[in-house]
């Protein structure tokens, strides 16, 4: 399926649902995979199925265990997984692309320089990157709606730094081992912070709390500070300029 080393696996989660795990480390294709099935499982409107989720490698479905036979479930899934080579299936219909102005760099995101050069990149070449890039939003988590994005070359393999950074802002960029994560809220990280947006993640009074969704795709526009600044001003309702298209 998505790697001929690894064989999917369906799981039980307590009494509370069933996970699907298409493989043990984080890659593009697992990732795909576990968006792709989450979907096609939706569309399938199970009755037993209350609701579903995806991360970086599974897919999980909440059913009540004590009402409906695991086994019944899992065969179910079992059949579905082998329709198909899933890492290379469809992603969901309604998918959006984001295109987000961040700043890179400077005071507004002050490690691109030591990014870069762990990546064996000048500036000018690792900015040029993160701004061709269209990262698929590999999953949500760490903090509500805070995205997970991938992803980059091979390069930007760069690890974690060894300390923390103690505080980075709600809306930055940072980046390690080929993702790039968007910051919910402030918070410490020990990623390094390449880039900033006036982009809300969690919009506790907006109609769409969570504006995005695993499978969703973002592409970063480079802007000035100042221009950062601008966007900032006014940005009442969060979208910090972004402009969203909805994909096939």
């Amino acid at each position: 399926m998505t790697d001929p080393t690894y064989t999917p696996k369906i799981q039980s989660v307590g009494l509370n649902g069933v996970l699907v795990t298409f493989g043990e480390r984080a890659t593009d294709a697992a990732n795909r995979a576990a968006i792709a099935f989450r979907g096609a499982v939706d569309d399938q409107g199970w009755t037993e199925v209350t609701e579903s989720s995806s991360t970086l490698v599974s897919a999980f479905f909440r059913v009540d265990l004590a009402e409906h036979r695991f086994d019944g479930i899992r065969d179910q899934l079992a059949d579905m997984l082998a329709g198909q080579d899933w890492s290379s299936a469809p992603l969901p219909a309604g998918r959006s692309l984001w295109t987000i102005p961040a700043a890179f760099g400077g005071s507004r995101a002050p490690q691109l320089a030591e990014a870069a050069e762990a990546a064996g990149l000048d500036e000018a070449q690792a900015l040029a990157d993160l701004t061709a890039a269209r990262l698929r939003v590999l999953t949500l988590g760490f903090a509500p709606g805070q995205p997970y994005l991938g992803t980059l070359g091979e390069a930007w393999s760069i690890p974690r730094q060894v300390g923390l950074t103690p505080n980075v802002p709600a809306g930055a960029l940072v980046a390690a081992v080929r993702q790039v994560c968007l910051f919910a809220k402030d918070t410490p990280t020990g990623w390094r912070h390449v880039g900033q947006t006036a982009f809300a993640c969690f919009r506790p009074n907006g109609a769409t709390p969570f504006p995005l969704s695993p499978g969703d795709e973002i592409q970063f526009t480079d802007v000035s500070g100042a221009e950062l600044a601008r966007i900032e001003a006014h940005n009442s309702d969060g979208a910090g300029g972004a402009v969203q298209e909805v994909l096939a």
